[in-house]
């Protein structure tokens, strides 16, 4: 009697370590897979942030380029048409003084967009934080 019931502890403990093994193994598995999905969310949430600074980057360009266009163009007829007023030179530093502030705050907007993005995933990183401290519970 006291053999079998000897063996019979020795099955539930057999059992017990199958089910704490197999429970191992979930978490194993799980915890793969949570990281590959956090891989995939920060690779997304990269993406959005990277498309963001891109437009503003654009902006700024843009407005660079329209600047400089018309830095070239205004500057030549207002100086032209200023000349009839005044001495050719006064002409040219009022005109050329107008186009640089317009084209500055062009420029600044675009990089006042650039300073609002972060490239920082932070969606991410909370995840991971939160899935640490869950990690640690299960330890």
């Amino acid at each position: 009697m006291q053999a079998r019931t000897q063996m019979e502890r020795q099955g539930e403990a057999n059992m017990s370590r199958e089910s704490i093994g197999e429970l191992l193994g979930q978490l194993a598995n799980n915890s793969a897979a949570l990281v590959r999905d956090e891989l995939t969310l920060a690779r997304q949430e990269m993406s959005e942030k990277v498309n963001s600074y891109r437009s503003g980057a654009v902006t700024v360009v843009i407005g660079a380029m329209l600047s400089w266009i018309a830095i070239l163009t205004l500057t030549a007829a207002a100086v032209i048409g200023l000349a009839h007023v005044m001495d050719a030179g006064y002409a040219a530093l009022i005109v050329g003084g107008v186009l640089a502030l317009v084209g500055g705050s062009v420029a600044m907007t675009g990089i006042k967009r650039l300073k609002a993005t972060s490239l920082k995933p932070e969606q991410t990183i909370k995840t991971l934080e939160e899935n640490k401290e869950w990690l640690k519970e299960l330890t």
